[in-house]
């Protein structure tokens, strides 16, 4: 099962975006719920870099399929930014609910 934990600060500001484990939903190289979480992680990130030029520190270990976005706390992020995150959580959300909470959680966590 893959668990993605969403952590906003208590301003509702977005700190950091975690994925863990791998859905399990079929076997590795097939896995369609596994393959869809990471194209709607990595194209977010990606979005928020290329596009919007928002700086943040990535940790990603692809064996065991943790991805971690850590989002500095010294600027906001833009509003743009922000939306690009808001649709992640919502696709994220969506997805889960269409597989199952078998293979994806969405977690939130206030720090």
């Amino acid at each position: 099962m893959t668990t993605i934990e969403i952590v906003k600060d208590q301003k509702g500001a977005y700190r950091q975006i975690i994925c863990m484990g791998h859905a399990g939903y079929a076997k590795r190289g097939d896995d369609i719920v596994c393959a869809a979480i990471s194209v709607l992680v990595i194209s977010a990130m990606n979005s928020l870099e290329g596009l919007a030029g928002e700086k943040f520190t990535e940790t990603v270990n692809e064996e065991t399929g943790f991805m971690k976005f850590d989002f500095p706390g010294e600027k906001p992020l833009q509003e743009k930014s922000v939306f690009l995150l808001d649709s992640l959580v919502y696709s994220l959300e969506t997805l889960g609910k269409e597989y199952g909470r078998k293979y994806l959680q969405v977690k939130f966590k206030e720090v």
